[in-house]
């Protein structure tokens, strides 16, 4: 179902709550490595300041377990809004206490508030302790849902909090952020221009068993690389010398090559070494004769060429989990093969989140696709066709 957004509200003078995805890499000074889940959420914050509200920003950053950690505060985040945004965006040091009260009760229209660490609450995963989520739903007049990247979570900032807003006749709606990754993803599924191309990598098999049978349901061709390609190498008989492997889904493999058939493309070459390093002994083998003593890297040059080449000319090409170890050259070739054809392409290019959204930014070519998704487990749940409950209840349209 179509879903409100902000524009079908009245923002004048109101305070919007929203929820935005600022879980941004930190290095050990605690400074932002890599800062484009903000800039993603800047044009509907903007938004609704545009419109004459004033907005609540809460978001978690990383796994604390209930309690406040120094080391996973927002407050960096919130700096950096401030930075980009350009507004007044002040900082709360907590999310429901007398810090957080006092700032929303000052919040005035154009203003900004982000609230601490939504995770430094137990009510965050737990439900409703000591009326965390009565807190937030009182804070505001209206919720807005920018955070795609935990969609596919009903945590309670994603969930019981809207829903006891709407209970309370306050409108829910979806950000322009949310809005955009669901039309991209899900219409790359529904409608995609033809030859429609999905790139799957990463470490396990099991980690993406129903995204891959979907997409064999739906592309003209699934390429596999990573490591989960040396899996079905294992279960065709070959050798995979000390490259991660997972022995217990091998049968899971043959049935995936049974179903997909032409359309299932497997590496035709490894690059492998015998280190986990760039300065390691190498060599390029015909896959599934990785010798001992080494692993697979990378896929190999053959390989890429002819991903790169499947990539370029399709219609949709839709990319999630790299090709190899592409943060240690040379074995980034495979998946910056993959990442220049995609941004050579003419189609309609996506790359889903995670590994894949770091390695395209790392190779400068983030600019040249047509969306790169803020959200790692939620695109690819998005791709396995699954409903997100915290979308699911905003207001209909």
């Amino acid at each position: 179902m179509p879903k409100k957004t902000l524009s079908d509200l009245d923002l004048a003078s109101k305070l919007v709550l929203m929820r935005c995805d600022f879980n941004v890499p930190l290095d050990g000074a605690g400074k932002i490595t890599d800062d484009r889940r903000i800039a993603m959420a800047l044009p509907t914050i903007r938004q609704a300041l545009d419109g004459g509200a004033g907005v609540i920003v809460m978001s978690h950053l990383g796994r604390p377990k209930g309690e406040p950690d120094p080391a996973a505060s927002l407050r960096p985040a919130a700096d950096r809004l401030d930075e980009l945004l350009e507004a007044d965006v002040q900082f709360a040091a907590d999310t429901v206490g007398p810090d957080a009260k006092q700032r929303v009760h000052a919040l005035r229209p154009g203003q900004v508030l982000v609230l601490e660490n939504v995770r430094f609450n137990a009510g965050e995963k737990q439900g409703d302790d000591d009326g965390y989520v009565e807190t937030l739903a009182g804070f505001a007049d209206a919720y807005c849902n920018n955070a795609f990247g935990t969609a596919h979570r009903t945590e309670a900032s994603m969930f019981a909090v809207p829903k006891k807003m709407k209970e309370a006749g306050k409108p829910a709606v979806m950000g322009g952020l949310v809005e955009k990754e669901i039309r991209f993803l899900a219409g790359a599924i529904e409608s995609p221009q033809r030859p429609f191309v999905a790139v799957l990598g990463g470490a396990k098999v099991s980690d993406k068993i129903q995204v891959i049978e979907r997409l064999l349901g739906v592309c003209d061709h699934v390429l596999i690389g990573g490591a989960m390609a040396y899996t079905f190498s294992l279960a065709r008989g070959g050798r995979v010398g000390g490259s991660l492997v997972e022995p217990d889904k091998t049968d899971l493999a043959l049935r995936l090559i049974e179903m997909g058939g032409d359309k299932l493309v497997l590496p035709t070459d490894t690059h492998c070494g015998d280190g986990f390093s760039g300065d390691c002994n190498k060599q390029v083998v015909p896959a599934g004769e990785i010798p001992d003593g080494f692993e697979g890297l990378d896929v190999g040059p053959e390989t890429a060429e002819r991903f790169a080449s499947l990539v370029e000319d399709a219609g949709t090409v839709v990319w999630n989990g790299p090709m190899g170890v592409f943060e240690m050259p040379p074995f980034d070739a495979g998946t910056r093969a993959v990442a220049e054809a995609m941004a050579a392409g003419s189609g309609t290019t996506i790359v889903g989140g995670g590994d894949s959204a770091a390695a395209i930014e790392q190779f400068g070519l983030a600019d040249r696709v047509s969306h790169v998704s803020t959200g790692g487990g939620a695109s690819l749940e998005m791709l396995e066709g699954k409903k997100f409950e915290s979308v699911e209840l905003l207001d209909e349209a």
